[in-house]
């Protein structure tokens, strides 16, 4: 048995319930893990609320670190007692032990604790495909300016730093003078607090009037228009969130007249669809973790019982960093 935080409708934080379940033992292909800590994002937030839609009963929670207890036929990858995290589909990791495909956990090195591994999987791995295979046209040098909003969250702290790594300049967006100067402090070229001005305005400035290449956008709605108005020509503007609402139609034809733009959004889910490519991008970031380039920083922890109150915490944006579930 373990416990498990589940929902039986789609409702606000009140909706979250604590249960026992049944784990049962691993088929083929599959995996069990006895969870240490697992890690909280905004995604969780939108499969509670039904914005992203799955089948009640739901458990909630899309990235774990723990050790492995029993493994399924077929799996070779992993071992029993193998300390591993992941960040997957489907939902189910704000639990003490869950049965989950194998294909997408990955074995931790010995380097990286397991609150960090919890915290950093799904945020660390959507930087990853972000900046590394989500790129305007003729790539990202050095110098480049970019636009990450949300940057003192716990993907844009990563993204932050990441981005300092890879030489650019990348101006973040936060709603508080102190979220912009952290942001700062992790490696953001620029910081603009988008309550107190025109981050369009502002962008314009800092590059001269030309623009940035690329805006990574996961608030949706409130931002996207103004994010287009931060692209230089042929520009690539990344809807990957929808903190404020999904983005509604739109005239294509704005497009056009705003310089020739693009626009996409991915998931990273479409990026991870394979054991190669979720081993590839996961040695991409445990390299970058344990270089010291980038710093996982986990600002708030919870217990199981408390998860009312972490989602709480992460819709009302008060929250910096990563935010984690200690098991």
């Amino acid at each position: 048995m373990s416990r498990a935080i589940q929902i039986l409708a789609f409702g606000g934080p009140e909706a979250m319930q604590l249960v026992d379940v049944d784990v049962g033992q691993p088929g083929p292909g599959e995996v069990r893990i006895r969870h240490h800590a697992a890690g909280l994002n905004f995604i969780d937030v939108y499969q509670r609320t039904g914005l992203y839609p799955n089948a009640l009963p739901l458990s909630l929670g899309m990235e774990g670190a723990g050790l492995v207890e029993a493994v399924g036929e077929g799996v070779e990858h992993l071992s029993v007692g193998d300390r591993v995290a992941y960040a997957s589909q489907p939902p189910g990791s704000y639990c003490e032990a869950r049965v989950m495909p194998a294909k997408c956990v990955v074995q931790l090195p010995d380097a990286i604790d397991f609150e960090t591994g919890a915290a950093m999987m799904l945020k660390g791995l959507t930087v990853q495909y972000l900046l590394r295979s989500t790129q305007p046209q003729g790539g990202l040098q050095p110098g480049d300016f970019v636009l990450f909003h949300a940057a003192a969250g716990g993907v844009g702290l990563i993204a932050c730093q990441w981005a300092k790594a890879m030489g650019l300049n990348l101006i973040g967006t936060a709603g508080s003078d102190e979220k912009c100067q952290l942001a700062l402090d992790l490696g953001a070229s620029h910081a603009i607090n988008y309550r107190s001005g025109n981050f369009v305005e502002q962008v314009k400035a800092i590059t001269g009037g030309r623009g940035v290449k690329v805006v990574y956008d996961s608030i949706g709605k409130d931002t996207f228009e103004g994010s287009l108005d931060c692209l230089s020509p042929f520009g690539l503007m990344v809807n990957f969130g929808n903190a404020s609402g999904p983005v509604t139609a739109f005239n294509l034809g704005v497009l056009g007249a705003k310089g020739s733009l693009y626009v996409t959004r991915p998931t990273l889910f479409t990026h991870i669809a394979t054991r190669e490519r979720t081993q590839a991008m996961a040695d991409d970031l445990f390299g970058m973790v344990t270089s010291g380039a980038v710093r996982i920083r986990i600002d708030q922890r919870y217990s199981l019982d408390q998860v009312a109150q972490a989602h709480r915490d992460l819709e009302a944006r008060a929250t910096t960093g990563c935010s984690i579930l200690t098991i």
